[in-house]
């Protein structure tokens, strides 16, 4: 097993690192992406600070720790030791939060082994998961097809980040469907109102309102006008990033300043007024008890999912079962580090009756790894954007193959 790293960019026109690992049965490579609204407990992402490249954004420190450091003691390792290989990589990095050879290195190395691993057994991405997962089943997800886009990914829209539809369906393929026509009738509502039809850093739309309840009536309208019923055929989910609207321990969201029982009636408003069934990130990373007090609140009715509260990290995950203060678990590979780690996060979520989530970043590349990670683990919802950009489309039609496949 070779390895080797370099600079490339994501979506955002931000460096991010690729890994190429050259075994005997071939060449295997994976890029890792990058979040906007990042939660401060996340996994360290190794930039360069050189503000005379890319803004300081460069991850040229990251790929030499690849190459220098992490290649020389991996070199002709089996690639299918994914658990002896990631763990040699957290020793080598020995800091809490791989903040000395960055997580952003370390996930590059961890997700290229992982294919070089499934290469070696002669199986699918998606088994070889299963494999080191201890999965019983494999699953197609329900999709969280992306609309709109505000808070930090659009601007002059709502304070809300991400407003979703979940379609049922019997066949992920069937889903996508439905998502993309509720997606281009969103586009068609819009041309009609002179309103602009860019879109945001996912692939959405980035609508400017004055209040968040004018993007979920545009939403029930697009749904009817390509023939589905609200609440019957699709839901409603969002992701509301509130820790951006989170100041001075008041929530501040459509000029209304909330504080921590003003903001679960607010919730509990929308989800009794449309078919919410899925609510990420709510509240604040820290506001533990809110999040305690939502969930009992809401909790029997809706998914309420961690995510900056969260950060796929076990020790969070196990504070946030004894607390109850959610019951899904959102999974980004990259908040963590490595994919043995991630496999425990679900693992312990999965234990624990929590729904999980695989989800991308708002900074991707075209790999499509999450979406062979998202079936080996069963979990049964992905998050990866709008059907719209080439690498929200990876994910996508890397699904449909492997639905075909299967």
């Amino acid at each position: 097993m070779k390895i080797k790293a370099k600079e490339v960019l994501d979506s955002r026109g931000n460096p991010t690192v690729e890994v190429e690992i050259k075994t005997n049965k071939g060449v295997f490579k994976a890029s890792v992406p990058s979040g906007a609204s990042t939660g401060k407990h996340e996994a360290h992402e190794l930039r360069d600070n050189d503000k005379s490249r890319y803004s300081g954004k460069g991850v040229l420190k990251a790929v030499n720790n690849v190459n220098k450091i992490i290649a020389p003691r991996l070199e002709g390792k089996n690639p299918s030791k994914q658990e002896e290989i990631d763990n040699l990589m957290i020793k080598l990095d020995n800091t809490k939060n791989k903040s000395k050879l960055g997580a952003n290195a370390i996930l590059a190395v961890s997700m290229a082994v992982c294919r070089a691993g499934a290469a070696e057994k002669n199986i699918p991405l998606y088994k070889h998961i299963q494999q080191l997962s201890g999965n019983k089943k494999l699953i197609l997800p329900t999709p969280m097809v992306l609309l709109v886009e505000g808070g930090k990914h659009a601007t002059q829209s709502s304070d809300l980040q991400e407003f979703m539809i979940m379609p049922k369906a019997k066949t992920f393929k069937q889903s996508l469907k439905k998502g993309t026509e509720v997606y281009n009738e969103v586009k068609n509502i819009l041309k009609k109102q002179n309103q602009s039809t860019n879109i945001g850093f996912e692939g959405a739309f980035g609508v400017k309102v004055k209040k968040s309840k004018d993007i979920f009536e545009l939403i029930i309208r697009a749904i009817k006008n390509a023939g589905y019923e609200p609440g019957k055929e699709i839901n409603i989910a969002i992701d509301a990033a509130a820790s951006e609207f989170y100041k001075n321990k008041k929530y501040k969201i459509d000029s209304k300043i909330l504080n921590s029982k003003d903001i679960i009636n607010f919730y509990t408003n929308l989800v009794n007024k449309y078919p919410i069934t899925s609510i990420e990130d709510p509240l604040d990373q820290d506001d533990w008890n809110t999040w305690t007090s939502l969930t009992k609140k809401l909790g029997n009715k809706i998914q309420v999912v961690g995510d900056d509260l969260l950060t796929t990290n076990p020790i969070r995950i196990k504070k946030a079962i004894k607390t109850k203060a959610c019951n899904a678990l959102l999974l980004k590979i990259n908040q963590i580090g490595t994919i043995t780690e991630s496999i425990k996060a679900y693992k312990i979520a999965k234990k624990a009756n929590y729904n999980v989530v695989v989800s991308h970043r708002s900074g991707e590349t075209n790999d499509s790894f999450i979406a062979d990670l998202v079936v080996g683990l069963g979990t049964g919802q992905i998050k990866t954007g709008a059907p719209s950009r080439p690498e929200r489309l990876a994910k996508y039609n890397q699904l449909l193959r492997i639905e075909e496949e299967l």
